[in-house]
């Protein structure tokens, strides 16, 4: 409303003839910035209690504030989509301590619901995942609407994928990457490629956009690596041949993302194939650069700091753990800062350490970290289900989900199966990469602001993987 109102005030027949390159409206353009409408709302009553409070003494509680989220104070923000925040970190006059306490309520329930589905499921002999997956969905939006703040609990969920991966990295051994390295290089570029050249090629036949079915491609090869590498520890293949090839696939799409990323304006027409490849060139420089100082650390730095860690930690292990989650930590941010991923950064980082004496050891430290944190990611994830979406479009999702599960596993398999492995493990390691991953979510939204796809496909694709886990 205040947007139709502003545009009927100041409408274009006011500008003035000759434009002036300073003025505020042609600096917003210059730097391609989006104005927002937005409308304050206040509930303040300390005007009225002002000159009595004025006369009050100072007291020591004023310094730590009295402030609640339920105080008729609390400035609420409105943009034009409805969409409400609320200003909840107020400058003060004092120093005061900001507590959120919407979002340790909303931890609480997705921490007790999660145990609670868990419960359930393993007395039923079931995958807990199974059960912190429902239990998500049940206090989610689509169910009881117990979660405010899903926002900042699906961030903080964001470490249980970090934690997982660089569990995942400890129990994975550098002579076991060798080996399985060359079928979860190429074979899964093969296997990205051959997604995109197969969706490519039905857009054509029906009709679509070359560009979209190419996308679709990219988005469909993509697998879970969090919610697979749960399973993979449950099940304890970790160590197994296909359960190896798997996560180097995994960790190869993870590293593929970026490149990705680079493709998308390319395939919406807002940049060139030069340009493309400029940005897919930079990506792989900066993941070789980053990798060989990697290993060089390996065989330097790690060793010695671990030992340090080791001999400072000899009366309690309190210190060794906080250093081993501050390197996950570090090297994960670091590697998401180049532009890579929080999950190959925080995978290396179990790697590096995995060639130490220190592995078992690390791993005893960081199993209930990750196993705490990733609970709270998978619930997090199933908070996204809306069983009453899924009711209304159960008979196309249901289709679609059988059809992309039946061609990612016959084309994974015989990828696999191409590079010397047995049936048995192909099929297996087919079968642990036929769904999508969260990354599907991530290069939707990218595609949709380059225009490449419609909001009407992001809702239609946004179940898809969440029914194929």
């Amino acid at each position: 409303m205040f947007g139709r109102v502003l545009d009927k005030e100041f409408s274009d027949s006011d500008a003035s003839e000759v434009p002036d390159k300073n003025s505020f409206n042609n600096s917003i353009s210059d730097h391609q910035a989006v104005l927002e409408t937005v409308a304050v709302i206040t509930h303040d009553k300390k005007n009225d209690t002002q000159q009595a409070n004025s006369s009050r003494p100072f007291q020591i509680g004023d310094m730590f504030g009295s402030q609640n989220e339920n105080s008729d104070d609390t400035e609420t923000v409105i943009d034009k989509e409805d969409n409400v925040f609320v200003m909840s970190n107020r400058k003060t006059k004092y120093p005061t301590l900001q507590l959120d306490l919407r979002l340790i309520k909303d931890l609480v329930v997705i921490i007790v619901s999660a145990t609670a589905g868990g419960i359930i499921f393993s007395c039923l002999g079931q995958p807990v995942i199974v059960g912190y997956l429902l239990a998500g969905s049940l206090i989610g939006p689509g169910g009881l609407n117990l979660i405010n703040e899903m926002v900042q609990v699906e961030t903080f969920a964001q470490f249980g994928v970090v934690f997982l991966l660089f569990a995942l990295g400890l129990e994975f051994s550098l002579p076991k990457l060798r080996v399985v390295g060359p079928v979860a290089v190429l074979g899964g570029v093969l296997q990205i490629a051959l997604f995109m050249f197969l969706c490519g090629l039905t857009a054509a036949l029906c009709g679509a956009k070359l560009s979209e079915g190419v996308f679709v491609g990219t988005f469909l090869s993509m697998s879970s690596t969090a919610v697979v590498s749960k399973f993979l520890v449950e099940k304890g293949s970790t160590n197994a041949l296909h359960g190896q090839v798997t996560i180097g696939t995994l960790i190869l799409q993870d590293c593929a993302v970026g490149l990705l990323f680079a493709l998308i304006p390319v395939l919406g027409g807002s940049s060139g194939i030069f340009g493309g490849m400029m940005s897919m060139g930079r990506l792989l420089l900066v993941l070789s650069i980053f990798i060989t100082v990697a290993y060089m650390m390996t065989w330097s730095f790690i060793p010695r700091f671990l030992k340090l860690m080791i001999q400072l930690s000899s009366q309690t292990n309190e210190l060794y753990q906080l250093a081993a989650v501050a390197f996950c930590l570090l090297l994960a941010w670091c590697s998401d800062y180049l532009g890579l991923s929080l999950e190959l950064g925080s995978f290396l980082a179990g790697v590096m350490i995995s060639t130490t004496d220190f592995a078992h050891h690390t791993l005893e430290q960081v199993e209930a970290i990750r196993n705490l944190f990733a609970a709270l990611f998978l619930a997090s994830i199933g908070m996204l289900i809306h069983f009453k979406f899924l009711w209304n479009h159960v008979d196309i999702l249901l289709a679609a989900v059988i059809l992309v599960i039946i061609v990612k596993s016959i084309v994974i398999t015989a990828v696999i199966k191409s590079f010397g492995y047995s049936i048995r493990t192909a099929f297996i390691v087919g079968l642990s990469l036929a769904q999508i991953g969260e990354f599907a979510f991530v290069l939707l939204s990218r595609a949709s602001h380059h225009h490449l796809i419609g909001g009407k496909c992001i809702c239609y694709y946004w179940e898809q993987p969440l029914l194929a886990w």
